[in-house]
């Protein structure tokens, strides 16, 4: 089967086509539509559709173009939005049963950029509860399944977002990460994701909202299946609002002009803690292999305290925030978290149990601050010493996670082991550093591998000129066969 390309190409050739009028707006969304129809019964990704709305769009785009407008670098392609974003008149209940029924007045900042660009949302996607945990699972909407094994988690929190772009219905889609939210969806669902640099996006009309240094922690940034459009769909999400006042002005160079030749490539197999899957690491080095061959030169070093990520990271994060994650659930105290407990065992609660755990352990840094200042000093001197060591333009190869897509509920019987390996992810949120999501094949179950490319401050565009050095020479995005996409790549 020949597979369409309009389902398996990005966003800006999709763009390029309308706008020389190969392929009509209308066509293209209605592919996409069509598409969602066919997989979202199977893995519950988009959790409410605007598709009457997108269509009256489309043809409206399609008119601007016969009158010689277009709108902007994305005119007349569709798209899909994480719920936690405000996108008019859809829902965004960030998965809290307390907030059904509410409906966005106005559109995010970030969505307000898409569509001013002229991208066309055709929905909504699905979350963890109150966006704090990797599965994509709560009271509103359900669970969203893997398009590779429907048995296997789709990350979180922007798991639906991983979801629907891994299966073919959106070309590109709009996530937000605090600890791996985007990069975590990205890796299970074989797609790219980017983390860009703490501050560069605007958080703007996200719910739950982020505070103090915390706005800089929870970026926002694209899942595409793709990595040609990574850095268009940053260029337009990128740069201050005056709203929210983490976020500050970037430079983004050109992906494009980035020559890797001579610059360093420093690869970490571990974090000294939990060791990932041997398929992993073997992947991991057949990258470092294609980017040694375009003339990186190969490093080693070593980090002490990335064996202390999930303390690290939940320190800075804990002590960046007034407001807790109990208050924001409910509201809640730890002692309500506890009842909550007893409720969820007994099925008589409106929360998931991550959720009532978050609330009670969430006041931990806060109880402690002297300890937790500690573990925040020793985060900065983790991204000045990594820093020190990538110099003027390296890279970083580093895990996603330790294995490929778990299990449903896997991820929370780790966690109450106190395995944490979405640490792998969430240090490099409160270093603020920007991290690539690479997709790297398929493991022999067929379910996706892939690495983080991490690099400095502000260096966006070299991590993203990797990820498109990467997708060349190990073939990137491989379409679920859910999708019904003979092999794109």
């Amino acid at each position: 089967m020949t597979p369409d390309p309009l389902l398996t190409e990005p966003g800006v050739v999709l763009a390029d086509w309308i706008r020389e009028r190969r392929v009509s707006s209308r066509e293209v969304v209605d592919a996409h539509i069509a598409q969602i129809e066919r997989v979202n019964p199977v893995i519950n990704a988009v959790v409410a559709t605007r598709f009457e709305e997108a269509r009256r769009e489309a043809d409206a785009a399609d008119v601007a173009l016969a009158r010689g407008e277009v709108r902007g670098a994305f005119h007349g392609v569709p798209c899909t939005i994480k719920e936690c974003f405000a996108l008019e008149g859809m829902p965004q209940t960030a998965g809290l049963v307390r907030r059904r029924g509410y409906r966005a007045e106005s559109d995010a900042t970030a969505v307000r950029r898409l569509r001013a660009a002229g991208a066309i949302p055709l929905g909504v996607t699905n979350v963890s509860e109150l966006c704090m945990w990797m599965e994509s699972y709560n009271h509103v909407y359900g669970r969203t399944n893997n398009a590779y094994d429907p048995a296997r988690i789709v990350g979180g929190s922007s798991g639906g977002e991983g979801a629907i772009v891994s299966a073919g219905g959106a070309p590109f889609g709009l996530g937000s990460d605090v600890g791996g939210s985007i990069r975590g969806p990205a890796f299970f669902n074989g797609v790219f994701g980017h983390k860009p640099t703490g501050g560069m996006v605007p958080g703007t009309g996200q719910f739950p909202h982020a505070e103090n240094e915390g706005q800089r922690y929870v970026t926002t940034g694209p899942l595409a299946r793709r990595a040609a459009d990574l850095m268009p769909v940053l260029r337009i999400l990128a740069g201050p609002d005056d709203v929210d006042t983490g976020c500050e002005p970037f430079e983004l160079g050109d992906p494009t002009t980035v020559d890797l030749a001579g610059r360093t490539l420093l690869v970490i197999e571990s974090d000294g803690v939990l060791d990932p899957a041997p398929e992993l690491v073997e992947a991991q080095a057949e990258a470092a292999k294609a980017l040694e061959r375009r003339g990186m030169r190969r490093r080693s070093a070593r980090f002490a305290s990335l064996a202390r990520s999930f303390p690290i990271w939940s320190a800075m994060l804990g002590l960046s925030q007034d407001t807790a994650f109990g208050e924001m659930l409910g509201p809640s105290t730890p002692l309500a978290a506890l009842r909550e407990l007893a409720r969820i065992a007994v099925g008589r609660s409106d929360h998931t149990i991550m959720a009532a755990l978050l609330a009670l352990t969430d006041p931990v840094p806060r109880a402690w601050p002297r300890h937790a200042r500690r573990l925040a000093e020793e985060g900065r001197a983790l991204r000045a010493e990594l820093t020190r060591e990538l110099g003027a333009g390296g890279l970083l190869l580093y895990p996603s996670y330790t294995t490929t897509a778990p299990r449903h509920g896997q991820p929370v019987r780790d966690a109450l082991r106190l395995k944490m390996p979405f640490a792998y992810f969430g240090i490099m949120n409160v270093l603020e550093l920007p991290s690539t999501q690479v997709p790297l094949g398929l493991d022999r179950a067929g379910l996706p591998l892939g690495v983080q490319v991490v690099g400095s401050h502000g260096q966006d565009h070299l991590t993203i000129a990797a990820a498109c050095e990467l997708e060349r020479a190990m073939g990137g995005w491989v379409p679920p066969a859910l999708a019904g996409l003979a092999a794109a790549s």
